[in-house]
C-alpha cells in the first residue's frame, strides 16, 4: 500500500495550474450556448508524460492521437480538451479531425505536434465542429485570467473537481496538482472520466508511467457510478522539472513521498467523481480489510460499491445488510464466509458469518447522512482495499433518459 505522508500540504483551491511553469484556462467556443467548452493546459517547458486509458475496445480518436504523441518522446507540453462531442466512433474523419486539432494547437503554441495531447468528452458519434475548434484554438491565451480549465471540461458534472499538494524533495518545493471531470458512465477500467495531473517535479518518464499505473489502479480504477466504462477515459500526468529537484526515480530516497503525493491527488479526484455521480446524494466508501491479499479485498470492495441493490438501499436509508453480504458472496473472491464481519459506520451488523442485533433507528440516521462507510473484515490476513461509489437515485434515470437533449 502507498501510505499518506504527513509531509504533504494541501494547497487551498489548488489545481493543474498550481505547479511551477503550468498555465491552464478555458473558454466558450460555441459548442455550448454559454458555458466554457474548451480547456487547455500548457507547460513552459517540455514535460515527461504518461497516460492510462480506457479498456473499452471502442477507443475514441483523441486517445489514439494522444498515445501517438506520448510515444514519440515520452513528453508533452500542452493538452487541449473539448466537451459536447466525444469524437468517438467517428471513423476516419474523426481521427483526421483529432490530428488536425493537434496540429492547430501546436502551431498556435509554437511547439512540435507530438508535444500536444488532445481529449474529448460528450456524446458518442458526433463529428467535431472543426470551424469552432479552429477559432477556439486561435483564441487560446496563455494568461491566468482565462476561465477556469476545471469548468471547461465538465459535462453533466454539478461541480468542478481539483486538488493540489506540496512537499519538499531535495530541499526544493514540489507541487502536484490535478483536475478531472466525471459524473456518469463511470466504472473505470479506466469511464466518461478525464483526469489531468501536473507536477513541477523532475521525474524519469519510465518511472512516472509505472507510478501512474500503480496509483490509477488504487484510485480511479476503484470508483463506480453506474457500472459503464466509456470510450474516452484518460488520465494524463505531466512533470516539467521546474522545481529543479534531482530527477526522481524509483530508487530516489524521496520516491515514496512523491508517490504518496501523486496518490493523494488522484485519490481526492476519484472521490470527487464518485460523490458527484449523476443524480447522487451520497458518497459510499467500502473498506475491506482482513483479506488474504489486496486483490481479494479489491474485488470485494468494488463489487459492493457497484451493486445496484446496495446503492438503492443507501439511497432509501435502508440498513439492508443482506444486500452487502450477497455482493461479497458473488464478488468472485475466495474467503471463509464464517469469518466475515460487516459494519455500517460504527454499527456492527454481521459477525462470524451470522447476523448481530443492532439499532435500526441509529443505522437509519447514519444512512441519512451524505457520506456512508461500509466496513468488511474477512478475518484471514492483512490484505486491504478501499473503493468508492454513490447511491442510485431517481434523478440518475431522469438525467440519462434525456442525455442527448
Amino acid at each position: 500500500m502507498i501510505e499518506q505522508c504527513a509531509e504533504l500540504k494541501e494547497i487551498e483551491g489548488g489545481s493543474v495550474g498550481s505547479p511551477k511553469g503550468f498555465i491552464s484556462g478555458g473558454q466558450n467556443i460555441g459548442m455550448r450556448k454559454s458555458r466554457p467548452d474548451m480547456g487547455w493546459i500548457f507547460s513552459e517547458k517540455p514535460a515527461a508524460a504518461a497516460g492510462v486509458y480506457t479498456t473499452n475496445l471502442f477507443q475514441a480518436a483523441p486517445l489514439v492521437v494522444t498515445k501517438a504523441s506520448i510515444a514519440e518522446k515520452q513528453t508533452l507540453q500542452a493538452i487541449v480538451v473539448n466537451t459536447v462531442s466525444a469524437n468517438s466512433c467517428t471513423g476516419k474523419e474523426g481521427l483526421e479531425n483529432a490530428y488536425t486539432t493537434r496540429k492547430w494547437a501546436a502551431d498556435r503554441l509554437k511547439i512540435p505536434e507530438h508535444a500536444v495531447a488532445v481529449a474529448s468528452t460528450g456524446v458518442i458519434g458526433l463529428q467535431l465542429p472543426m470551424d469552432k475548434i479552429r477559432r477556439g484554438i486561435e483564441n487560446i491565451f496563455l494568461e491566468r485570467s482565462a476561465a477556469p480549465f476545471e469548468q471547461a471540461i465538465l459535462t453533466t458534472d454539478t461541480k468542478t473537481k481539483h486538488l493540489a499538494v506540496q512537499c519538499a524533495i531535495d530541499g526544493k518545493t514540489v507541487t502536484i496538482g490535478g483536475a478531472c471531470k466525471g459524473s456518469g458512465m463511470i466504472r473505470p477500467n479506466m469511464a466518461t472520466m478525464l483526469a489531468f495531473v501536473t507536477t513541477d517535479a523532475a521525474v524519469d518518464p519510465v518511472d512516472l508511467k509505472a507510478a501512474l499505473k500503480t496509483v490509477a489502479d488504487r484510485t480511479f480504477n476503484r470508483i463506480t457510478v453506474d457500472g459503464d466504462t466509456s470510450t474516452n477515459d484518460m488520465v494524463l500526468v505531466m512533470a516539467n522539472g521546474m522545481a529543479e529537484n534531482k530527477k526522481l526515480t524509483a530508487k530516489h530516497p524521496d520516491w515514496p513521498l512523491f508517490l504518496s503525493g501523486l496518490q493523494t491527488v488522484c485519490r481526492g479526484l476519484a472521490k470527487y467523481i464518485a460523490a458527484d455521480g449523476e443524480g447522487a446524494t451520497k458518497l459510499i466508501e467500502v473498506q475491506v480489510s482482513g483479506a488474504k491479499d489486496e486483490k481479494t479485498a479489491e474485488a470485494i470492495s468494488k463489487t459492493i460499491v457497484g451493486s445496484s441493490l446496495v446503492k438503492t438501499a443507501v439511497f432509501g436509508s435502508d440498513a439492508n445488510w443482506g444486500r452487502m453480504i450477497c455482493a461479497i458472496g458473488y464478488s468472485g473472491a475466495s474467503f471463509d464466509p464464517g469469518k466475515v464481519s460487516l459494519a455500517l459506520g460504527d454499527t456492527l451488523m454481521f459477525a462470524d458469518g451470522r447476523p448481530v442485533p443492532f439499532d435500526e433507528d441509529r443505522a437509519r440516521d447514519y444512512l441519512d447522512g451524505d457520506s456512508i462507510v461500509i466496513k468488511v473484515n474477512l478475518g484471514e490476513g492483512n490484505g486491504e482495499a478501499v473503493a468508492w461509489g454513490c447511491d442510485l437515485t431517481y434523478n440518475y434515470v431522469k438525467i440519462n433518459a434525456s442525455y442527448r437533449s
